[in-house]
């Protein structure tokens, strides 16, 4: 199976998740705990109103394809008419050797018209085919533009979900710098009685506190913000507060394999895998189809003509007769509008052309650079590690120095800003890392 299908199978089985969502057929039971990441796209696929225009663009491309189609087949047309005369007319002849004068040539003043008529093209210069290549090329770019806005939907989702979890994150890292310097206020305050240290530690120490507290305000707006986001994307109420996977499940190892390949295999793999390359391509290929057949409407038109007629008279010796014949057509000359109109199209299909060469450096870049993302955040995660558990012990040493009178009020200070800061550099190297590792996916092509 090739990496495009795999792809198409895994947008049915989200799209086939988001409409169990949407339409209630997935147990509220399914939904129960944390919601994972796959859980967020399946409902964001549902929701998001930018990926229900393009797949109703991806659909009619689609019909504009059947009905370019449609052009080869016979066209049958029919018509009737009636028509009341305030005298109707009559064939009057006269000569020297005699004069003849007929019938009125309709009963009662009125008469009835009806035709059917089946046209069939036999040659049109190749403008029907080039008409057909240009709308199958056009479906095929409209798909491309769905897949691309499907995978721009999850990556937007997955920053969403982790702007969330990064949020909460810090929230409770600024939480527990106020109790942590809460502590040390206390402890300030039982020195500063016992005048063991001056009344500047328990100021300096107060300050703190009230910074850190600040810091926590901050950090609880941000993380209102971060749900609201979140919230628009996946289509659920502005003020709900969701309940993610703090832990990413196992979508936070997602895409390590790529990480560990040689970066010019996944250039190569991303050149050949990316959704807007095939786009713009079938953009390009669309506007020279065009151009073919608008200077294929210049060659003659040729066409099968059969019809019935049925006039209602008094004079013919019937009133319906059959016909068949061959037509011709012809624009000898338009003034050069079909020309310039093909030059003009042939013009935009080598402006895409040259934008498809920009694209395909872009992409090369964007895999090189998340490719290094990755390499720095993996990277990271190992050295946060080891600085949170030595900031901890440092703040246990600081603060046991302190009690016995061997450190400063500052010196523990200092290993509280320190453990929060390692801390959140931990926190954030682990979701930068999960991050990176999507973004990667999305570049060469497989999220």
């Amino acid at each position: 199976m090739s990496e495009r299908r795999r792809r198409t199978g895994g947008v049915a089985r989200f799209a086939v998740l988001a409409l169990g969502c949407s339409s209630g057929l997935l147990p509220m039971a399914a939904l129960a705990g944390p919601e994972t990441l796959e859980q967020a796209w399946a409902r964001a696929i549902a929701n998001d109103p930018i990926l229900a225009a393009v797949t109703a663009d991806a659909a009619a491309a689609t019909a504009d394809e059947r009905a370019a189609r449609a052009a080869r087949f016979p066209k049958l047309e029919s018509g009737a008419t009636y028509t009341r005369y305030s005298d109707a007319p009559a064939l009057d002849v006269t000569t020297p050797e005699f004069v003849f004068r007929s019938p009125r040539f309709f009963d009662n003043d009125d008469s009835v018209m009806a035709f059917a008529q089946v046209t069939q093209a036999l040659y049109a210069g190749g403008s029907i085919s080039a008409g057909i290549d240009a709308a199958r090329q056009a479906a095929r770019g409209a798909t491309a533009r769905q897949s691309t806005a499907l995978t721009d939907l999850k990556l937007e989702v997955a920053r969403n979900y982790i702007a969330v979890l990064r949020a909460q994150r810090a929230l409770k890292a600024a939480a527990a710098s106020a109790v942590s310097l809460r502590a040390q206020v206390n402890d300030a305050q039982v020195m500063v009685d016992a005048q063991a240290v001056a009344q500047s530690d328990l100021l300096a120490a107060r300050v703190a506190l009230a910074n850190a507290e600040q810091q926590r305000l901050r950090a609880d707006i941000a993380v209102r913000l971060a749900y609201v986001t979140y919230n628009r994307k996946v289509g659920a109420p502005a003020m709900d507060e969701p309940t993610l996977d703090a832990d990413l499940g196992s979508t936070g190892n997602v895409g390590a394999a790529l990480a560990s390949e040689p970066v010019e295999t996944l250039v190569a793999n991303a050149l050949a895998a990316r959704n807007e390359i095939a786009g713009l391509q079938a953009q390009s290929d669309a506007l020279a189809a065009q151009a073919r057949a608008e200077w294929g409407r210049q060659l003659p038109q040729i066409a099968l003509v059969g019809g019935y007629n049925y006039l209602e008279n008094t004079i013919l010796d019937r009133q319906d007769f059959s016909s068949i014949g061959v037509g011709l057509k012809w624009n000898l000359f338009d003034g050069g509008q079909a020309r310039n109109r093909a030059a003009g199209l042939r013009r935009a299909s080598q402006a895409y052309s040259h934008r498809l060469d920009d694209l395909k450096s872009a992409i090369e870049y964007e895999v090189r650079a998340a490719w290094l993302g990755v390499q720095e955040a993996e990277a990271r995660v190992t050295a946060s590690k080891e600085a949170v558990a030595e900031s901890e012990e440092n703040l246990r040493l600081s603060r046991e120095l302190y009690g016995a009178g061997l450190a400063t009020n500052t010196q523990v200070l200092e290993a509280i800003a320190l453990r929060v800061a390692a801390n959140n550099n931990a926190s954030d190297a682990v979701l930068d890392a999960a991050l990176a590792r999507l973004t990667l996916q999305r570049a060469v092509g497989e999220l």
